[in-house]
């Protein structure tokens, strides 16, 4: 695998890291943040309007939020094991950087389920 590179700017609406993406590194995609094909992400919609980068700054809980917990989302976080509230909750914590820092290390585009 490429090296991944840690970059907030790689950090999708969602909290996945798009730094460490299969289809990111084979060039097919820029990462969610600059995706305008990504137009149909309900989640990547509702923080670009209303200002935010990431889920991590809006107000509401995730685990709240009809848009961010949706069917979807949750048959994606079991299949892949995948805990998109802990990677929105640790860039809330220590910030982007250190998240894009942690996946970098940790070569994954979100934090596992336990």
């Amino acid at each position: 695998m490429k090296e991944v590179e840690a970059n907030k700017e790689l950090i999708a609406a969602c909290g996945l890291y798009c730094g460490a993406c299969r289809k990111y590194f084979a060039g097919k995609c820029p990462g969610c943040r600059l995706n305008e094909k990504a137009s149909w992400c309900k989640i990547r919609t509702c923080a670009h309007r209303n200002g935010y980068r990431s889920c991590a700054l809006c107000t509401k809980e995730v685990t709240e939020c009809k848009t961010y917990s949706n069917l979807i989302g949750k048959i994606f976080a079991f299949i892949f094991r995948s805990d998109r509230p802990a990677c929105i909750r640790y860039i809330k914590e220590n910030g982007e950087q250190a998240f894009a820092e942690e996946m970098a290390r940790r070569k994954a585009q979100t934090m596992r389920k336990v």
